[in-house]
């Protein structure tokens, strides 16, 4: 039963290679667009001298839930 699983009814020969094709591609179209962006990111930050970051305060977030588990009543 594997074997027909890797044989494909005959069809295998052409299956598997297109398999093995697209992957390779793929992998390799990633690893280049990974390179690019790491050189424009580069580039950037090279112009503009600083990393920005951006914190996210939870406070507002927290008081409200603080609000609205006060506001509400036990039985």
């Amino acid at each position: 039963m594997s074997l027909e699983l890797l044989t494909l009814g005959g069809y295998g020969q052409f299956v598997w290679p297109a398999f093995i094709f697209t992957f390779v591609s793929l992998f390799l179209l990633y690893i280049k667009t990974k390179k690019e962006l790491t050189k424009q990111e580069n580039i950037f930050f090279n112009i503009y001298k600083e990393k920005q970051f951006i914190k996210i305060s939870n406070s507002k977030k927290e008081r409200i839930t603080k609000r609205s588990l006060s506001a509400t009543s036990t039985f």
